[in-house]
Parts: structure tokens; C-alpha cells; sequence
């Protein structure tokens, strides 16, 4: 029984080893998390307009709508349906009951966030507009054995990432 638990040990170091190189050769992803209205969340008397236009939002951020669930929710509408406060017809709802709802934006258009409490009509509506994702920064001309590395690393990655995921596996049920 010895013998095993210094084997799980030992494949344990290896596999976080593993995965800190994978860290440190995988580039880094670049989406935010925005508290929709700052410290102030999602409540009345916040201009979300203005928050709104101190933000840029690409595509793959996320949203964080912090409510009272028993006063707000968070209903997202078409554009019409945004400028009259009309929650009649949502593209869909997240509230969650927990007052702590997060969005993803993964569409490349732009969206329309209501409360659909009556708040609406006092301001509580967020529209958001996605800018297009800026260039990558300009990095040196590729050398013959760097694009080996990206092809050696993209072939990798993801056959090592179960591997691990096997092992770690293995071990959890050995326990």
C-alpha cells in the first residue's frame, strides 16, 4: 500500500508539472468580467448608458449582473423591445433567483438587457455593444523552428490535457 500512494505521488507531481508548462506555453486569453454598473451593480438610479460607453466589450467577455433578486431581474430584448421596456417577448431570462447572473457574450451582435420590474422605464436597461476584437500585436518574422513549435504544441496540447485527465482520474478512483 506504500508502494501505491508514493506512485500517486509521484504521477501527481508530474501531471502539475505538465500542466504548469502548459500554462506558460499557451497564450494568454485576454476576456473580461464586468460588473454590469461598477460597484453600484444592477439596481435603479445608475445611468447604464453612461457606464455602458466607459466600457469597451468584445467578443468572449462576460457579464456579471449583482441584483436583489426580490426587486430586479435581468431579461435580455431586442432593440424595439429595449427602447419601449417591454419584457413581453425576451430573447431569454437569467435570472437565476440568486441575484448573480452572468452572460456571455458569444454572439457578435449587439444586445439589450432589461429589468422587467418596472425599473426599466427609470433607466434600468443596459445596452451593449461589442467592438470588433483588436489586431494582434506584431511580433517578429517566424523562424522555421518557432512554426514547428506551434504545430509540435497544437498537436500536443490537447491529446496531453486527457492524458492527464486520465491519470488524475485513475488516482482519484485508486483512493
Amino acid at each position: 500500500m506504500g508502494r501505491s500512494n508514493g506512485g500517486s505521488r509521484w504521477a501527481m507531481v508530474v501531471a502539475l508539472a505538465f500542466c504548469a508548462t502548459l500554462v506558460i506555453l499557451l497564450p494568454e486569453v485576454s476576456a473580461k468580467r464586468f460588473i454590469v454598473g461598477g460597484n453600484m451593480g444592477w439596481t435603479s438610479n445608475v445611468n447604464y448608458t453612461l457606464w455602458a460607453g466607459n466600457q469597451t466589450f468584445y467578443f468572449g467577455d462576460w457579464l456579471f449582473f449583482v441584483y436583489d433578486r426580490n426587486q430586479n431581474d435581468v431579461i435580455e430584448v431586442n432593440q424595439t423591445n429595449y427602447e419601449t421596456c417591454n419584457a413581453e417577448h425576451p430573447i431569454h431570462n437569467y435570472t437565476t433567483g440568486a441575484g448573480r447572473d452572468v452572460v456571455a457574450l458569444n454572439v457578435t451582435h449587439d444586445r439589450y438587457f432589461i429589468s422587467s420590474k418596472g425599473a426599466c422605464y427609470g433607466g434600468m436597461k443596459l445596452h451593449v455593444h461589442l467592438s470588433p476584437l483588436p489586431p494582434p500585436p506584431k511580433s517578429a518574422p517566424a523562424k522555421s523552428h518557432s512554426s514547428r513549435f506551434t504545430v509540435l504544441r497544437s498537436q500536443l496540447v490537447i491529446p496531453a490535457v486527457l492524458a492527464v485527465a486520465a491519470i488524475w482520474d485513475s488516482l482519484l478512483l485508486r483512493v
